[in-house]
């Protein structure tokens, strides 16, 4: 598993890079984007920029259709995946507030 969360350790934008060259060099079949943000609109603007591309026009994804694979980390099918205590431990607090 690749962890592409760079945002803070090379500054914003730089991950939105590196999706793109990931999705090149292993193709978005093989990708998948696991999101975390606890407000709604934030994660559908993460979801639609690695989809369809920067909706707002000002990143380096602006027209690039990546079109990869997106879950919320709250999502019942991606939850069942991870270990019961981990989860708790990392997500539960938000999945209350957000209610996932």
């Amino acid at each position: 598993m690749l962890r592409l969360n760079e945002r803070r350790r090379n500054g914003f934008g730089k991950s939105e890079e590196s999706k793109r060259i990931f999705a090149e060099k292993f193709g978005p079949e093989n990708l998948v984007v696991v999101l975390g943000a606890a407000e709604g609109e934030a994660a559908g603007l993460a979801a639609e920029t690695v989809t369809a591309g920067d909706p707002t026009f000002a990143g380096p994804l602006t027209g690039v259709q990546l079109g990869l694979t997106v879950y919320h980390v709250c999502e019942p099918d991606l939850k069942a995946e991870f270990d019961e205590a981990v989860y708790d431990d990392q997500v539960s607090m938000m999945e209350m507030v957000f209610r996932c």
